[in-house]
């Protein structure tokens, strides 16, 4: 029973992760329907540049946590601003064509850097003993990571439902032209969307880089085991990126403790999660809390 509760927890601490992950592929397609295949190197972009501040700038690693998290804003803020603002209007296809090359230009670049090839770690700054509750341990780095995790969700949903901004990136995700009509601007709204979405991953990828270590393929993984999160909870739902983020890490946890574990197979952890996917998939079409639009010609 001890070891059920130790995946239980390791599981939850993983689909946190994914879930705010998720948190910006669901923005960017809930305001603009665009997919964004550059998510995984957004991501590992925010990791290696705290690991940069930290070790070779000497900067406090949460100062180093929080200027990532602004800088990785600022990129994909003018990512936006510089190539996807220039398609509004255009076929979908062109955009997410954009978005691959986008991928694979950040790619090349992290691939000239020192990081792209080797393995990197952040100095450790919490205590190396785990934290045990009634037999089931945790270490510092999961707990603070998902403390850290849960805060940030718990402030986008915050953002989302009060704040003014909040507010009329949901409108533009409902009805664009209506909410021009009332005033909002939909290409600011659109960058907003793309910049909140480089914060959380660039936050997502520091958190898992504490964790895992710093490696430029694991990282680039993250985000593609992303899509499969957003696509079970609902491409154009928060709480279905949480609640798809939590399934999809206890799913791998599991399937990799009890399968690979007591079978001697291996990597059921990564296949596992595509076939749950596939089964709700075939009742669910648009995920579990995707909204089903029905358009009248």
């Amino acid at each position: 029973m001890t070891y059920f509760f130790q995946i239980i927890i390791s599981g939850v601490v993983v689909g946190s992760i994914y879930a705010l992950a998720a948190l910006g592929l669901v923005l960017i397609y809930k305001s603009s329907r665009v997919a964004n295949f550059a998510h995984g190197q957004i991501i590992a972009s925010g990791a290696f540049i705290a690991f940069f501040l930290t070790v070779d700038k000497g900067v406090p690693i949460f100062f180093s946590f929080i200027i990532s998290m602004i800088v990785t804003f600022f990129l994909a803020m003018s990512v936006e601003r510089i190539f996807l603002r220039r398609l509004i209007g255009e076929p979908i296809i062109s955009v997410i064509m954009v978005t691959i090359g986008l991928a694979s230009i950040i790619d090349g670049l992290i691939y000239f850097t020192k990081f792209g090839t080797e393995n990197y770690s952040f100095p450790a700054f919490l205590p190396q003993e785990p934290v045990s509750l009634w037999g089931v341990s945790i270490s510092w780095t999961q707990l603070v990571g998902l403390i850290i995790t849960s805060l940030l969700i718990g402030g986008f949903s915050w953002f989302f439902k009060k704040s003014t901004v909040g507010i009329s990136m949901r409108a533009v995700s409902d009805d664009q032209f209506g909410s021009m009509s009332v005033g909002i601007s939909v290409p600011r709204v659109f960058g907003l969307a793309w910049a909140t979405a480089g914060l959380s991953a660039a936050a997502a990828g520091c958190i898992i880089g504490n964790i895992t270590g710093l490696n430029f393929e694991t990282l680039h993984a993250f985000g593609i085991v992303v899509f499969p999160v957003v696509i079970l909870g609902g491409l154009d739902s928060i709480l279905g990126a949480v609640i798809g983020g939590i399934i999809m890490g206890l799913i791998q946890q599991f399937a990799a403790g009890y399968l690979d574990g007591n079978f001697g197979l291996s990597g059921t952890g990564d296949v596992m999660p595509y076939l749950v996917l596939l089964i709700i998939l075939l009742f669910k079409p648009h995920g579990l809390f995707g909204i089903h639009e029905i358009e009248r010609v």
